[in-house]
């Protein structure tokens, strides 16, 4: 009991930036005074600097009152919405938002005039009377003020709440939080990642690139993990880029020109000892007898894939496959002329390699086609016998993009009872989680759509924002929305379902499991979000 008067001692609201129609502001609206509180208050741990806030917490009748501004509403767990019928809208969801202050330079006065709105509100679909609640909601500068009761705060919006008479009040949601990583300030400059517990980050210093970890529950022990040093003959590249690659941490990055220059692959492993493993132009895949290199060395070549036995140089490596086919490249044809570009497709199901090949002669009939080659018999057979863009292995079958129509198909690992999956072109990513397939169309913006393939009906439009880019990981649809779209990224169920919208705009993520790390685009300040 003594918890919920506190409360309601306290009481406070959360906000949305909610500008109001003209027809609003009515003279049967009443005026009311509001003050600024006189204690100290937190936000999921943040601390508010309420005397420099645009839209401050005020006190009404001894009640705290909370703005319900697009990013504090979010920050709480709860979304909002306004229309001319339904009025204003709040019901808690999967939302999340770094904390933003919004603060200002001038100083707020110690009192303000507020009013009392007269228009439909619900909160969880309950209809709000707010010409007969004891705390209303208020409008200031055209934003709307709400106070939770005890039933709000803590049945509706299910957070925890602390009152201390020197530290004040302290609320806490039980949404995902998005929250600041105390890493050095231009680890943001490069790719960043979390893995088994520790952060990975570049520093540069003069022209050596440091690579650094520390664990998630103490940035300040930093811990050299590898260091090189930068190539400037051709401009200082200074990019480092993370990635998971058969659920170990691998990075990468280049030294040198384009064309006599290479390609560096490191990885790092559960002690955290980092070592270069792969250099040159080239793709590689672990199999049950050793590591597959596929050669993209410029200018390309066939017989190029080598088959290098566990624990041995790749000089000891065999070629396998049919010498006459070029392996892990896509070759374009445009009447007399050629054009090749790399395609990492290649992948490995057992004792067997499915790679993309094409004829090093001048067959135009050849080109792009899916084949099989068993590393112990290094028997070689075609799969698909139409040109492909790329293909992937999804749960015991073969998907791939046709290069005659660009149109998504699947067919059985032996290339038979082919079907077309997508109702429209699809640019280049696709995948599948639980029998449910998704891929993303380029758009009028230059950016991508998000589309489900549905077998029985038309494809449908998963998100109606743009998206930069789609990742799966853990059965989950990590979308990084396009710059200048309300949320920055948002996170979908294997069933296309909203599990988590993020506010924050970011200019890089990584995932792994189900661990979030984003940048930001607005300071490149890392966070986390759990």
């Amino acid at each position: 009991m003594r918890k919920k008067i506190v409360l309601c001692a306290v009481l406070f609201t959360l906000s949305l930036n909610l500008i109001l129609p003209p027809k609003q502001s009515s003279a049967a609206e009443t005026n009311v005074k509001v003050t600024l509180p006189a204690f100290a208050l937190k936000l999921n741990g943040n601390k508010v600097e309420n005397q420099y806030r645009e839209y401050p917490l005020l006190v009404y009748k001894g009640i705290t009152y909370f703005p319900m501004t697009w990013y504090d509403s979010r920050l709480l767990g709860l979304q909002t919405k306004w229309t001319q019928n339904d009025g204003l809208e709040i019901v808690k969801g999967n939302v999340t938002s770094s904390y933003v202050p919004n603060t200002t330079n001038h100083k707020n006065l110690s009192s303000f005039k507020a009013t009392i709105p007269t228009f439909k509100i619900t909160i969880n679909g309950e209809t709000v009377d707010n010409s007969k609640e004891d705390y209303p909601l208020l409008n200031y500068k055209d934003v709307i003020y709400f106070p939770l009761t005890w039933k709000f705060a803590h049945d509706k919006f299910e957070w925890e709440y602390a009152w201390d008479d020197s530290e004040g009040l302290s609320i806490t949601s039980n949404n995902v939080q998005v929250v600041k990583v105390n890493l050095p300030k231009s680890a943001g400059d490069n790719d960043v990642a979390v893995y088994k517990g520790y952060y990975y980050f570049t520093e540069t210093a003069g022209g050596t690139n440091q690579v650094y970890k520390v664990p998630v529950n103490n940035t300040s022990n930093k811990e050299l993990v590898y260091s090189y040093e930068v190539d400037s003959k051709y401009g200082l590249n200074k990019n480092l880029k993370f990635e998971i690659r058969d659920k170990e941490l691998w990075f990468s990055y280049h030294l040198g020109g384009a064309t006599m220059g290479s390609d560096e692959y490191g990885r790092i492993n559960d002690k955290g000892i980092a070592t270069i493993e792969h250099q040159g132009y080239l793709d590689f895949k672990n199999t049950s007898n050793g590591t597959l290199i596929i050669n993209q060395s410029v200018p390309p070549s066939g017989n190029n894939l080598i088959l290098v036995p566990a624990g041995q140089q790749a000089t000891n490596g065999k070629a396998i496959g049919n010498p006459k086919l070029i392996y892990g490249w896509h070759k374009s044809v445009n009447g007399t002329s050629s054009s090749l570009s790399t395609n990492n497709s290649t992948t490995i199901i057992g004792d067997d390699v499915y790679v993309l090949g094409s004829s090093i002669s001048a067959d135009k009939e050849d080109l792009n086609k899916v084949y099989k080659i068993n590393v112990k018999t290094n028997e070689t057979e075609k799969i698909i016998n139409a040109e492909v863009s790329n293909f992937k292995v999804l749960n015991n079958k073969l998907y791939y993009l046709k290069d005659a129509d660009l149109y998504l198909y699947s067919s059985d690992m032996d290339g038979t009872n082919e079907q077309k999956i997508s109702d429209n072109k699809v640019s280049n990513w696709y995948d599948e989680i639980d029998g449910n397939v998704y891929y993303t169309v380029g758009n009028t913006m230059g950016q991508l759509n998000l589309y489900k393939a549905e077998p029985s009906k038309e494809d449908t439009i998963v998100l109606k924002e743009s998206l930069e880019s789609v990742q799966l990981v853990n059965d989950k649809l990590i979308c990084k929305l396009a710059a200048g779209e309300d949320y920055g990224v948002k996170v979908l169920d294997k069933s296309g379902n909203l599990h988590l919208a993020i506010t924050d705009q970011v200019s890089n993520v990584f995932a792994d499991n189900d661990v979030i790390l984003i940048v930001s685009t607005e300071d490149k300040s890392i966070k986390l979000v759990k």
